[in-house]
């Protein structure tokens, strides 16, 4: 996993994302770790998947260690499109995950590999089917509206996963680590006895508010230092 992404939700990001202007990009809602807890982190190493494995194959041999496989199945419900053997390929080629817009199969066997696999879930039908390739196949993947290629980095944690540019990743990872110490900070405070609507001087913001109905609560964060919502 990127260093600076270690200890590093994909909510914290989202915010720092949005501090920044950088454009999120999340996966559809859904897709989540086959073993809670799971995390991942890394360049992306994209596929789009036609009915065979050997697209996954192919992939590896271009992987760099740490790389997280991403699969661009279109979301599709009607087959499982990685197993136990693409998984462990996976760990053999140094991958350090795999991140499914679709569903997996053979779950207890992932769950002993360890490898994190990410998808919407499980069925035990495999591919039916076999489609022609295309120019992309190797070199973006499709994940809802968002087209993700090796210039991206792939963040999964049981929130779901979100995509950012690699070039902003030091930005990113270091507003994300300030919003993580404010909100700890918020937390502590908060099971001390200080609610936030104290720390946020929320009475203060409501009279504001009153005073100039433009005055949102975003920009009162700004100016008290709070962390919530971004």
């Amino acid at each position: 996993m990127p260093e600076p992404f270690t200890d590093l939700s994909t909510p914290l990001v989202a915010d720092a994302c949005v501090r920044l202007g950088v454009p999120l990009r999340a996966a559809p809602a859904g897709i989540r770790p086959v073993v809670a807890g799971q995390r991942l982190a890394g360049r992306v190493l994209p596929v789009r998947h036609h009915g065979s494995v050997d697209v996954f194959l192919e992939a590896y041999t271009r992987a760099a260690p740490g790389d997280v496989l991403v699969i661009d199945n279109a979301g599709r419900t009607d087959e499982a499109c990685v197993g136990d053997l693409a998984v462990l390929e996976a760990a053999a080629a140094g991958v350090a995950g795999l991140v499914v817009w679709g569903l997996h199969r053979d779950t207890p066997e992932l769950v002993e590999i360890g490898v994190p696999v990410f998808s919407y879930g499980a069925l035990p039908l495999g591919p039916m089917r076999l489609d022609d390739r295309t120019p992309e196949t190797l070199t973006s993947a499709r994940v809802g509206p968002h087209v993700v290629d090796t210039a991206d980095l792939v963040l999964a944690d049981d929130d779901g996963v979100l995509f950012v540019p690699a070039d902003r990743a030091d930005d990113v990872s270091a507003t994300a680590e300030r919003i993580r110490r404010t909100e700890r900070v918020q937390a502590q405070r908060i099971r001390a006895g200080e609610t936030l609507r104290e720390q946020t001087a929320f009475a203060e913001y409501l009279a504001r508010r009153d005073a100039d109905p433009a005055y949102t609560f975003r920009a009162h964060l700004r100016r008290v230092g709070g962390a919530i919502e971004e």
